[in-house]
């Protein structure tokens, strides 16, 4: 599966569709970047049933700044429209495909009614 560009304008329907989208936020400067994007290009590559997108924060500068990256690379993991992980960092082959069965064995809706419950404090 290739690797899907996100903008301003795409950003929110992709992450908030049903399934797990990955968001990597980088920069063509940014040499960690450089050296996750393989890593994360053949993982997309394994795991057809999942989203990999990226957003270029040189090019989309505003959406980098609503999303608060601080930090690149920064990888995010949706599932189902719920943020599950946002860090900063590039991940080593072995760690990605570590999160990604961490997240594909997740109860989803033991993570709606977690979410409720601590909205619900509130």
């Amino acid at each position: 599966m290739t690797v899907i560009n996100l903008t301003q304008e795409t950003f929110e329907q992709t992450v908030l569709k049903d399934g797990i989208v990955l968001v990597d936020f980088w920069a063509s400067w940014c040499g960690p970047c450089m050296a996750f994007a393989p890593v994360y290009d053949e993982a997309a590559e394994k795991n057809s049933d999942i989203a990999f997108t990226k957003v270029d924060t040189e090019s989309e500068q505003a959406l980098a700044q609503e999303a608060e990256i601080m930090s690149i690379p920064t990888l995010m993991v949706f599932r189902d429209g719920i943020l599950l992980y946002r860090e900063a960092g590039a991940l080593p082959a072995a760690g990605l495909e570590d999160l990604l069965a961490q997240v594909r064995a997740l109860d989803m809706e033991t993570v709606r009614a977690d979410i409720a419950a601590k909205l619900a404090q509130e």
